[in-house]
């Protein structure tokens, strides 16, 4: 009889390798698929556990400058920022990561793609709508929405049972009382102790950003330069330790990882809304990903007329949804996308910022696309402005406000 291949997205961890030897003992043939973009993981070692576990192969893909190119920097360019904090550095990672998936299940000639995440949480939701629209014809299988798995598996004290039983290697060190999501853009921290919201983090929790009062007592002042919106070159002037010029989009990006990491930049403790009508409590560390978006903001208002901008602020409101509840890949998004990215054709030039304490300040910025008119706006000279225009500008713009003031005393 010939078994079914299932394509598993593998951590590495206790969860998928518990779901592997499940998926196994169902009569499927397992291949695991593991995408690096950029978590702190070893691979090799996974790897052999996989293959110890049954699993027919393990193919690790990196996927670290495809997830920078395609997803993060223009997340930066667009400015998208879920319910106003969160940078969506997992969200962004899904439809990356589920490119990797279905593209091997489609080479293998897999019928399904399998994935650990839980049935209260939104990366179900991203994995398989971004498979849908990239794979019609294709299955899930969602373990931990199945009740045979779910009724069985209670919790992790049930999954390290079984893997004792089933001989699956389980790390002798103690689980930290937390989850963690890991990439190049962000880590993420929710559940076990942080479910209380009135629960101050333990210390330590954070491993990108050090501590505030561990941070660098010197400020470090660099130069970023955009096109059309998109981060393109980093410069850090000589005189500094890390002094260099690069424009290596996963470069640019580790380098701002470590600088915004020793200045203690980009955490956010916070609740949000989950697509699924959940609201849960997060942590999350995103250095380089806040200093690109503090830059770029500054550089957008300096280059983009005023009414641009606020169509663009409600258009990547809507956009930062879509990418959140996991729609990247559907119409509405790429409707979206093709006018955010329209509207960064004059966003170009350089920002200067300075990185010092958990604070990203700009100092100066410069464009060859400035609204800037320096003469017009100073106070200094006329420029052309004739200030007895402002009066009639004042008295039309006082009409309403005068007739809701005289409505009001007649109450």
């Amino acid at each position: 009889m010939v078994k079914d291949l299932v394509i598993l997205a593998y951590s590495g961890g206790l969860d998928t390798s518990c779901i592997l030897k499940w998926l196994i003992q169902k009569n499927y043939e397992v291949v695991c698929f593991m995408a690096d973009v950029g978590q702190n993981e070893d691979f090799e070692k996974a790897k052999k556990k996989a293959v110890a576990v049954g699993a027919k192969d393990v193919i690790v893909e990196d996927l670290r400058k495809e997830f920078v190119c395609n997803y993060m920097l223009p997340a930066v360019q667009m400015g998208l920022v879920y319910e106003s904090r969160y940078y969506l550095g997992t969200s962004l990672a899904r439809p990356c990561i589920t490119v990797g998936l279905v593209n091997t299940a489609k080479n293998l000639g897999a019928k399904y793609i399998a994935h650990g995440a839980t049935g209260k949480g939104n990366d179900q939701v991203r994995f398989e709508l971004s498979m849908y629209s990239l794979w019609p014809e294709g299955k899930i299988i969602a373990p931990w929405r199945i009740p045979e798995f779910f009724q069985r598996f209670q919790g992790r004290s049930d999954l390290i049972e079984f893997a004792k039983k089933e001989n699956i290697p389980v790390s002798a060190t103690p689980k930290e009382p937390w989850s963690t999501d890991e990439n190049i853009m962000h880590i993420s921290y929710e559940s076990g102790v942080l479910e209380d919201p009135a629960a101050i983090p333990p210390g330590g929790i954070f491993k990108m950003t050090r501590d505030l009062a561990k941070a660098d007592d010197y400020a470090s002042v660099l130069d970023i330069h955009f096109e059309k919106g998109l981060p393109v070159s980093l410069r850090i002037p000589s005189g500094h330790e890390m002094a260099l010029h690069v424009n290596d989009p996963l470069v640019i990006v580790e380098t701002l990882n470590k600088l915004g990491g020793q200045h203690g930049i980009g955490r956010i403790d916070i609740v949000e809304n989950r697509f699924l009508g959940l609201k849960s409590r997060g942590l999350y560390e995103t250095p380089a990903g806040t200093v690109l978006h503090v830059a770029h903001v500054d550089l957008e208002a300096f280059t983009l007329d005023r009414e641009v901008l606020r169509v663009k602020k409600y258009l990547q409101d809507k956009m930062a949804d879509f990418v959140y509840n996991g729609f990247w890949f559907s119409p509405e998004a790429a409707f979206t996308r093709k006018c955010l990215e329209l509207s960064q054709e004059s966003v170009t030039g350089t920002v200067t910022v300075q990185l010092f304490k958990g604070n990203v300040t700009v100092l100066a910025r410069k464009s060859p696309n400035s609204l800037y008119n320096k003469d017009l706006v100073s106070m200094d000279i006329a420029g052309g402005f004739s200030p007895e225009d402002s009066t009639g500008f004042i008295n039309i713009n006082a009409i309403r406000l005068k007739e809701f003031a005289r409505l009001s005393n007649l109450k």
